[in-house]
């Protein structure tokens, strides 16, 4: 094998494929020619990608590496590592979008004389878009560093004419940051959007912790693009996506902005910042004199505090910054003169409580600050706006989070209070408040303290419509339960079965996967099936220029839609209510030919336990199921429709059941709260 040949893991080799590492495994132990391992270790070998190529093209499993795949195993097994890999990568996507005739020219000649004049020719792209060489985060690589890329430099290029110099890097990074969660901390796109819309219309934008540049990427229009990281790795990748993703003018410097602040003669119209939590080594030693304490010294266990004011020194009069801050800093005993000097000066104009979920950690309920530097003889705001999105955002978890409906309630409520100074309240959501009633003992600015939630059941008089309501329901449920099962008659097996697989092949039925796709149709989520409620997700945003549009999955009534992970039984038939939306994540369509199959009887049918145990298969602690192998049998479509009928009448009463559990924890709910509350009489 050459040196420095790129290699590829069992997973890897899955992904290539289109197969689960299972499959892989099976491979290696069945196949005495599959390639040998080249690398890596007893339990993670890696493999020759040449090679594995090769074989999996003579055992027809593989017409062609996808090339996009191709980019990434050079990417991912790099001699120099990934991060170079990707650095290089994006000074050649940045060659190649700003200047494709000289790529072309360059690409004439042989990879040993590439690697000799590319350094040349990034020089001349990137010193216009980041400054000289001493002062901008991505270095100019050299010839001797470029000549084990050159393969990978002209896959990213082929790959760009496919997809855009923008997206190739977009796609490379993401899977970079996807295969080592745990290294970074990254700001989702929900969060970075919302707070971008916060900050309003800004020409020069300043991230002063920007980690792979999400928040600047999420700014509309700006002129200028200022940022500074502590890793010099992360920096040169954030330079890079900003200059692929906008015109702008891009300033990204190395350094820990608190000790040695690249910008500090910069006034910005808007600061972004998610700032690094629970920092005790911030500087608190060494700084304790710095002029951007204006409105006190940080204690050393309040370091999001000190970003805060470094944000507010960097700011223009009248410019705003937003900051990602844990909850804690909103309640913590150490902060609270700050907390007040920053109500009393009309700094802090609001604090908005995520949802947990939003963004690492994950698991708490994040805050946003919104903060303005006042102008010279501007009067302090009167009031402080409150806001939480616990309710708007959903109990989906983390990847079902109701982004739209969050973006929306905090706006609604933003928007006016910014403009007049207040805001009308909503009841659990939003809510001004007096800044003098703020400042006591602990200025503590959570939001949940100042905004207690609704009675869940409302007043007395909704109370009683959700009892009427659950009557009725408990009602029908009850017309709705089956009749008593009749045994039986015993014997042999009484059909004879076939396969969805074997449907499919045959016509009879259409299989399609979900999770594709972008448009502004609502999507019907595994979530959804699950819980027999109406579609609740939405598609990623539209393709950027140079990406070819990906048409989603749309239902139709009557299709049947199985969920193929978790390992219990569930399939939806849809209605002429769910039709349009579009199949989400981890579902499979089944498309029954009305002349062949009836819907409710192949629905019915796939619900069997014994039928979802014999076609599941099990990865660690996973469940998959492998939709082809479950059965049916082979019925007249008149006997299909008599079983139809009966499994129609089950999910009935199966629906009816889940809105009467929900209709009674919320009038339980209620009560309690209403109860403890006075609204509701003893």
């Amino acid at each position: 094998m050459p040196e420095n040949a790129a290699e590829v893991t069992a997973a890897g080799i899955a992904r290539l494929a289109g197969v689960g590492r299972a499959a892989v495994s099976n491979w290696r132990r069945r196949h005495a020619d599959f390639p040998r391992p080249v690398g890596g270790t007893e339990t993670s070998p890696s493999f020759a990608l040449g090679e594995v190529e090769q074989w999996l093209r003579d055992q027809g499993k593989l017409a062609e590496v996808p090339l996009r795949e191709r980019v990434w195993q050079q990417v991912a097994a790099h001699p120099d590592g990934a991060v170079t890999a990707l650095g290089q990568a994006g000074c050649a996507l940045l060659l190649v979008r700003d200047r494709p005739t000289a790529w072309l020219e360059l690409t004439a000649v042989s990879d040993v004389r590439l690697a000799t004049m590319l350094p040349k020719a990034l020089e001349a792209v990137l010193t216009p878009r980041f400054g000289p060489p001493g002062e901008r985060a991505v270095p100019t690589p050299d010839a001797a560093a470029l000549r084990g890329s050159v393969p990978l430099l002209r896959g990213a290029a082929e790959l760009a004419a496919e997809t855009g110099a923008r997206q190739a890097f977009e796609f490379l990074l993401g899977r970079h940051l996807d295969a080592n969660p745990r290294q970074y901390t990254l700001t989702p796109p929900g969060p970075a959007a919302l707070m971008a819309a916060l900050a309003g219309p800004a020409a020069t934008v300043l991230d002063p912790a920007c980690g792979t540049g999400a928040l600047l990427r999420a700014a509309a229009r700006p002129t200028g693009l200022y940022a500074q990281e502590a890793d010099p790795d992360l920096a040169a990748l954030a330079a890079l996506r900003l200059a692929l993703h906008s015109d702008a003018e891009v300033h990204v410097r190395t350094g820990d902005s608190l000790r040695a602040d690249a910008f500090a003669r910069l006034t910005a119209d808007a600061v972004l910042c998610h700032p690094p939590f629970n920092e005790r080594n911030w500087g608190h030693e060494e700084l304790a004199y710095d002029p951007r304490w204006e409105y006190g010294f940080p204690a050393r266990t309040e370091s999001e505090l000190a970003w805060v004011q470094h944000a507010l020194a960097r700011l223009r009069p009248g410019g705003s910054a937003v900051l990602l801050m844990p909850p804690a800093a909103a309640s913590r005993r150490s902060g609270r003169r700050i907390r007040a000097d920053l109500l009393r000066r009309g700094a802090l104009r609001a604090v908005v409580a995520l949802p947990a979920g939003a963004a690492p950690p994950y698991g708490i309920p994040l805050h946003l600050w919104v903060l303005r530097r006042p102008a010279a003889a501007e009067r302090p705001a009167p009031e402080l706006l409150f806001v939480d999105t616990a309710e708007p955002a959903g109990s989906g978890g983390r990847d079902k989070l109701d982004w739209q409906a969050v973006h929306h309630t905090v706006l609604d409520a933003w928007q006016p209070f910014d403009r007049s100074g207040t805001a009308e309240e909503q009841p659990g959501v939003s809510r001004s408040v007096p800044v003098i009633e703020l400042l006591d003992d602990d200025v503590d600015l959570a939001p949940a303290r100042h905004l207690p939630p609704p009675a869940a059941g409302g007043s007395a008089a909704e109370l009683t419509g959700v009892r009427e309501r659950l009557t009725d329901i408990l009602r029908l449920t009850g017309d709705l339960t089956p009749p008593p099962a009749e045994a039986a008659t015993p014997g042999p097996a009484r059909w004879t079965g076939t396969t969805v697989g074997e449907l499919v092949r045959a016509g009879a039925l259409e299989l399609r996967p979900g999770g594709s796709g972008t448009g502004s149709v609502l999507v019907l989520t595994e979530h959804d099936v699950l819980a027999g409620t109406a579609p609740s997700g939405t598609l990623p945003d539209a393709s950027g220029p140079g990406e070819e549009p990906v048409e989603p999955v749309l239902l139709q009534a009557g299709d049947v839609v199985v969920p193929v992970l978790g390992g219990g039984s569930a399939a939806r038939v849809v209605d002429e209510a769910t039709a349009g939306a579009a199949l989400g994540r981890n579902l499979q369509l089944l498309r029954p030919d009305p002349a062949a199959l009836d819907p409710w009887f192949l629905a019915g049918f796939l619900r069997g336990t014994a039928n979802n145990r014999q076609a599941s298969s099990y990865a660690s602690t996973a469940t998959r199921l492998d939709v082809r192998r479950l059965q049916l049998p082979r019925l007249p479509l008149a006997d299909q429709r008599r079983y139809g009928e009966r499994f129609r009448a089950l999910a009935a009463f199966e629906d009816a059941l889940r809105l009467a559990g929900r209709l009674g924890q919320q009038l339980a709910q209620g009560l309690y709260d209403g109860l403890t509350d006075g609204t509701v009489e003893a």
